[in-house]
């Protein structure tokens, strides 16, 4: 069965509470304040079976221009609302502020309830039903069913019930979702249950046992019960009027305005990106940075509006903003929003969040203009390719992308797949599961190939870059996961080749010019000839009167390609040379077992200041072992 919320709306002392009674037999006025005033302060909750045995969930609202805040909060999730218009007075001030609240709230299905026909006479009745018709003209309750009432007589009742069955039946079912939300309207305390809370359950399902977070606040804690309409049950789902009492949860810890999810699954920000209508009923433009009452949820937050695109928006017009708000919301994207003016206070323009958790945006930027405009419409793809090309090299993850798409896990799965398989999306992060737009990834790969084409020009006889070195030439922002990703996808594309601790480009040969290659024949045949006593490198550049940086490079190349051996800074020999005197020092000691230093010294026939570098370098190569005074040899060769 299908689960809807009927929720009423319409002007102060029209009968709405009354109405309600009529048909449920319920008051819903449960405050001693409510009753002896005869108003409507807070939320009222009332249910019904239907004649078809269509079960309906019902929120009374209050119709008091004080109290529009908690209307606002009591409209969320509503399906179905009866727009109730007393017959003795006709359309109020408040039936049109009711009106624009549902419509900027997105109901779209309902009906009217012309009350008090008991005060009027037929005469009356039918210029009041030709007034409200034409009130309805344009709106979504246009054509909208209008049903003449009276709660005193009983009058009317049964056709009213009979709307009600008619119209429900043409209610949708609600869409899909895997991530449970319930905006608290209701905070209480109950003997033998603790704290309990309840709501219209948005999207998603709960159930006794599981563990929940509150947010903004963070606050967790685990679902003792849960009831809906009086009824414990084993699950509550999207549209349910819900109640769940907690573990260990203080009744001052929950606020109205908070929402209860799963744990980790929202983002509470300041920000929030927004598709705005500013209603055809105002009497000046709204200006950029305007203090506004943003309403989300059930919340109401102060915040300001930041025009993205203009300077003042003019009444009726329509535009994409962003909202900056004193104190964090936690929304999804197309949740519903309205905006108050801060003083006097008055229903003033509303939407549909774009963003949930955007960046702050400079004004008049023409890429994020596009870019909101672009995605107004709900085709998941262009939503996606969006925000991963926004959010740059720093990626987006599966959690943020479930809350700017507001898509069920398995649908937007599907979508990421169909976006990789484009190579329209990369994924950086397996285990987090990040994702940067194709254009982003290619953008740092061919930065990377210009930061490595600099390297070998300046640098034509060294092999290759070291990593750090290039990768502190690309974006700070650009995280280790990616740049790896990005040196791992160039290799396998035989673009790069990583040898230990260098990268160059696969096209990068070391060559030398006529001059070096002069240079390269004397410090080679240098070392060639000194065997075990060569001079230092700083004193072999001097003697050949040779351009240091070019001697420098040159010896880079001839150890790379492993002519020269460097023992220690500054100290290089000849790979022959080294070679030969491992070969007999690994003899000696196979045949003696130990060596000392001065036997190795009169092995090498060098004096100390090479004798000691050379075994040293013997040790570091793991083919001696020094133990005390001596050396062995190392047994794991």
């Amino acid at each position: 069965m299908k689960q809807i919320i009927l929720g009423t709306a319409g002007h102060i002392d029209h009968g709405k509470t009354s109405l309600i009674k009529a048909v449920t037999g319920v008051n819903t006025d449960r405050l001693k304040e409510e009753r002896e005033r005869g108003i409507t302060i807070e939320l009222g909750f009332a249910a019904i079976d239907l004649p078809s045995g269509q079960h309906l969930g019902i929120v009374d609202v209050p119709g008091h221009e004080k109290f529009v805040k908690n209307m606002v909060a009591g409209a969320t999730g509503i399906d179905i609302v009866v727009m109730v218009i007393a017959a003795d007075e006709g359309v109020m001030p408040q039936t049109r502020e009711h009106m624009e609240i549902c419509t900027l709230l997105g109901i779209r299905h309902g009906l009217v309830a012309l009350t008090k026909t008991d005060m009027v006479d037929e005469e009356w009745l039918e210029m009041v039903t030709e007034d409200v018709r034409e009130f309805l003209l344009g709106t979504f309750l246009e054509e909208a069913p209008i049903v003449p009432v009276s709660s005193v007589t009983k009058e009317g009742i049964e056709d009213f019930i009979k709307t009600l069955d008619d119209i429900s039946a043409r209610i949708p079912e609600h869409k899909p979702s895997s991530l449970f939300r319930l905006p608290v309207d209701r905070v209480f305390s109950m003997k033998g249950f603790g704290t309990v809370i309840t709501g219209t359950l948005v999207s998603g399902a709960i159930a006794p046992g599981e563990n929940i977070e509150i947010y903004p606040s963070g606050i967790t804690s685990k679902v003792r019960g849960v009831q809906v309409h009086n009824e414990s049950v084993e699950k509550a789902q999207t549209g349910m009027r819900t109640a769940i009492n907690f573990q260990g949860l203080d009744k001052t810890a929950v606020n109205r305005g908070e929402v209860v999810s799963t744990p980790g699954v929202l983002k509470p920000s300041y920000m929030q990106d927004v598709s705005l209508d500013y209603l055809k009923s105002n009497k000046k433009p709204i200006k950029n940075r305007a203090r506004i009452r943003f309403h989300t949820g059930t919340s109401e937050v102060m915040g300001i509006l930041a025009l993205l695109d203009r300077d003042e928006l003019a009444p009726g017009e329509k535009t994409v903003a962003q909202i900056r708000l004193d104190e964090p919301v936690a929304v999804v994207r197309d949740d519903r929003f309205v905006i108050r003016s801060y003083s006097p206070v008055r229903t003033v323009g509303g939407g549909r969040i774009l963003n949930p958790v955007p960046v702050k945006h400079k004004r008049f930027r023409e890429e994020v203009i596009t870019g909101l405009n672009g995605i107004l419409e709900t085709v998941p793809e262009p939503i996606i390719s969006f925000h991963a090309a926004s959010t740059g090299y720093q990626g987006v993850s599966f959690t943020d992308l479930k809350l700017m798409t507001n898509l069920a896990d398995k649908k937007l799965e599907t979508v990421i797949s169909a976006l990789l398989s484009k190579k329209e999306l990369m994924l950086i992060d397996r285990d987090n599961r990040v994702y940067i737009h194709g254009r982003s990834f290619e953008h740092i790969r061919s930065e990377t190939t210009g930061h490595l084409e600099a390297y070998h020009g300046a640098n034509p006889l060294k092999a290759g870059m070291p990593k750090e070195e290039l990768k502190s030439k690309l974006p700070a922002i650009l995280g280790q996961k990616l740049f790896t990703l990005i040196i791992n996808h160039m290799v396998k594309e035989a673009a790069l080749v990583v040898e230990e601790e260098t990268v160059r480009l696969a096209t990068h040969k070391v060559s030398l010019a006529a001059d070096q290659s002069g240079v390269r024949k004397k410090i080679l045949a240098s070392y060639r000839d000194s065997g075990l006593q060569p001079p230092y490198f700083k004193e072999l550049s001097k003697s050949y009167d040779i351009d240091p940086a070019d001697a420098k490079d040159v010896l880079v190349l001839l150890v790379d390609s492993g002519d020269i051996i460097k023992v220690k800074e500054d100290l290089y020999f000849d790979s022959g040379a080294v070679a030969e005197l491992k070969g007999r020092l690994v003899d000696f000691l196979q045949e003696n077992e130990e060596i000392t230093t001065p036997q190795f010294k009169d092995m090498t026939g060098a004096s100390r200041k090479y004798v000691i570098p050379l075994i040293e370098y013997f040790d570091s190569k793991n083919i001696t072992i020094r133990i005390g005074d001596i050396r062995k040899l190392r047994k794991s060769r």
